[in-house]
């Protein structure tokens, strides 16, 4: 406990990558800082930072002291939440990584509904795909990750899976909107494509799709943001492409949609994940359940 403020400015400093940009966060200078970095240095008998000509990075001694107080951090706000359970008030803290597509809609929506009944708990919430969501489970900067169609990830465990039929999103007045059911993808594609780029599950379910046909996506439009690809449909006579969690309840909005038909692109699927062996603060544990529950809906 006698380094952990200390310990705490050197974790600002490795999520900066720079004592500087640290100290200007923390409000003391940046001489101050190092000095007392080069102090726990000193004591450690290692050096915590390796410095670059252009900020710092944590050395491997260093991955190991930040880790270890991560954990330190994370296994105390578990403890204060079952504390907080114990007189039946729920109090803590949330941090979620998730995919764009949930950003609109979903998480808002399931996030009122827990503050509703337990107002002390607050959220953090990072959009953040496969990678990055994996660095944050493990660094313990976040508890909970919502992704689609990520990678392996080695360190993560999956609680539920959920399948994401892929939808073609086109303006209400756009001729594939007269009809409703599935559409066949060849059919999106004798018009221009506004698609997402390739770091997204959605693209990479088109681009297989594709590849066993001899059509080739050549999008009109690009972008990694989904809320400018349906934006764009309504500019401009294109298709683009979304999994359902991301799209309003029920159309509206003067978008039409229409899931594609399965024989051209199956559904990917949206894994909720946690950190293997973690036990997670109660706060996090419930909100987890919640999820679960609104998924297998």
């Amino acid at each position: 406990m006698r380094h952990h403020a200390l310990l705490r400015t050197i974790d600002a400093v490795a999520r900066a990558g720079s004592i500087r940009k640290a100290a200007e966060a923390l409000a003391i200078t940046h001489t101050a800082l190092n000095r007392r970095i080069l102090a726990f240095e000193a004591e450690l008998g290692a050096p915590v930072f390796e410095r670059l000509p252009r900020g710092v990075r944590l050395s491997p001694a260093g991955e190991l002291v930040i880790h270890h107080f991560r954990a330190q951090v994370a296994d105390m706000a578990r403890v204060r939440s079952q504390i907080a359970d114990l007189s039946g008030e729920r109090r803590g803290h949330v941090s979620i990584v998730s995919s764009q597509a949930l950003l609109p809609y979903f998480l808002p929506r399931e996030i009122a509904a827990y503050r509703a009944q337990h107002p002390a708990v607050t959220f953090e919430v990072t959009r953040g795909d496969r990678e990055v969501a994996e660095g944050a489970l493990v660094d313990l900067s976040a508890d909970l990750a919502l992704v689609f169609e990520p990678a392996r990830l080695a360190e993560v465990r999956t609680a539920i899976t959920a399948p994401q039929v892929v939808m073609a999103v086109m303006a209400a007045d756009h001729p594939l909107a007269r009809e409703a059911g599935p559409v066949r993808l060849r059919d999106c594609l004798e018009y221009p494509v506004a698609a997402p780029t390739d770091a997204y599950g959605v693209r990479r379910i088109l681009d297989a799709a594709l590849a066993r046909s001899s059509v080739r996506l050549a999008p009109a439009v690009t972008s990694n943001s989904f809320e400018f690809l349906r934006a764009h449909a309504l500019a401009e006579r294109v298709v683009t492409f979304q999994i359902p969690i991301g799209l309003p309840a029920g159309g509206g909005g003067g978008w039409a949609q229409r899931p594609l038909d399965e024989r051209d692109a199956p559904p990917g699927l949206l894994h909720l994940c946690q950190l293997r062996q973690r036990a997670l603060p109660v706060a996090a544990a419930r909100f987890a359940e919640q999820l679960m529950r609104a998924l297998a809906a």
